[in-house]
């Protein structure tokens, strides 16, 4: 792949000598979830939390709901006087100093039925969750079981229930809601997690919010030893138009680190790479790069670890990367990678039920030459199904992935004009 002229990166700034401050600056240490039905206030509780609106893409604004996964990082704090949670350095409440606590990242999550993919993604990048449950609706949506099972499947333990628009209903209203997620709970392995009333809009019980975060949702341990594997998310060409050959800079990525450290100046590879058709059959070509940047929370690092989402600028022809291209990819030290499927054998574990569905569904079994959603890592891919076994199918992928064996991939089948959840399988040789 050839290669345009980049601009010299300037050289990251210098870590901060104030405790506080370096702490507030640094890398998140972990990745918050918000998953939900659509239109239930996932992006405006990101907004509270963050001061940022996720929804940047035309036609998300147009549409007015999540279509690509969007981050946004949150510093937590905590009033010295009052001991009250807040995202100011200022206590509102009585005007004292608040202390840093933690800082964590904001991964808002596509709620509407043609986007589960996108979602389900996602939950391979998170280590815990908000699921918001709008109390002006009935109890669960479609998609609310949906993301549920997704969080499920994806092994997320760690919970925090969020009824938002509590400002909308009346206080008769919100207890009959209040009942009905606890009996939508009270068959799952999120019985007892907290359930917060909540208005987003109106920045009500924020300050709980965030304490339920220190308490239920702890930083998971990483290792940083281990060789550097990082999940892109997504992928851009950062160069404005018109911009000449010496002004342009390389294509970013932006993602999770799972394990290891990528540090500026590291060579790296991406798998499965570039895809392309050659001869009517699709072909993977890994890409390989240098890292020229790094950033985190706003801030070029020289280095980045495991935890909140984060960006790498690279050496890569922005043409390679624009329109989130290279979403789905693993990056890496070439040659450590987990190896590139273009097909797969899956050990499969199916739900008795359809979920996402409005009416009740039993899950069929597989059948040879069924088209099936596959999702794994931050990948989305198609499958068509060639082979069965006992607990197990093979299918050939219309866009091959990056994977360990053993790896949990979802599976959607489609249901009417949806892809509808309906297990998940493990990558078996």
């Amino acid at each position: 792949m050839a290669k345009k002229a980049v601009k010299k990166e300037t050289k990251p700034t210098k870590e901060a000598k104030s405790t506080k401050k370096s702490d507030e600056d640094a890398q998140p240490i972990m990745n918050l979830g918000l998953v939900g039905h659509v239109d239930h206030g996932k992006t405006t509780l990101t907004e509270a939390l963050s001061g940022k609106w996720t929804d940047t893409h035309s036609e998300e604004l147009k549409r007015g709901i999540t279509i690509r996964l969007g981050y946004a990082d949150v510093v937590i704090r905590k009033c010295t006087k009052c001991k009250e949670f807040t995202i100011e350095k200022v206590c509102k409440k009585c005007k004292q100093k608040a202390e840093f606590v933690r800082k964590i990242s904001l991964v808002d999550a596509p709620g509407h039925e043609s986007l589960m993919a996108t979602m389900l993604s996602g939950a391979r990048i998170m280590d815990g969750a908000l699921l918001l449950i709008a109390a002006n609706e009935s109890c669960p949506q479609p998609q609310t079981r949906e993301h549920l099972m997704g969080l499920q499947i994806s092994g997320i333990k760690n919970v925090v229930i969020i009824q938002n628009k509590i400002d909308l209903v009346s206080k008769d209203r919100a207890m009959r809601n209040y009942k009905q997620i606890k009996e939508f709970l009270a068959e799952t392995e999120y019985k007892d997690a907290p359930i917060i009333p909540v208005s987003a809009q109106r920045k009500i019980n924020i300050a709980v919010v965030l304490e339920t975060i220190q308490k239920i949702i702890p930083t998971p341990k990483r290792d940083e030893k281990l060789n550097p594997m990082m999940y892109v998310a997504r992928s851009f060409d950062i160069n404005k138009p018109g911009a000449t050959p010496d002004e342009l800079r390389g294509g970013v990525l932006g993602g999770v680190i799972a394990q290891g450290k990528i540090k500026v100046g590291d060579k790296i590879e991406m798998r499965p790479g570039w895809i392309t058709i050659e001869a009517n059959k699709t072909v993977s070509k890994p890409l390989y790069a240098t890292v020229t940047g790094a950033m985190t929370g706003g801030s070029s690092v020289k280095e980045l670890k495991p935890g909140g989402s984060v960006a790498i600028l690279t050496d890569l022809d922005p043409s390679v990367v624009k329109s989130d291209s290279l979403a789905g990819n693993v990056v890496g030290t070439p040659d450590k990678l987990p190896p590139v499927w273009h097909e797969l054998k899956l050990e499969t574990h199916l739900l008795d039920r359809v979920v996402g569905s409005e009416e009740d569904i039993k899950v069929d079994s597989i059948k040879k030459g069924e088209v099936l959603m596959l999702n794994v890592n931050s990948a989305a891919t198609v499958g068509f199904v060639t082979e069965l076994g006992k607990n197990q199918f093979q299918c050939s992928l219309k866009l091959p992935i990056c994977a360990d064996i053993d790896e949990k991939v979802t599976i959607s089948r489609r249901v009417g004009t949806r892809f509808r959840l309906i297990g998940y399988g493990t990558i078996k040789k």
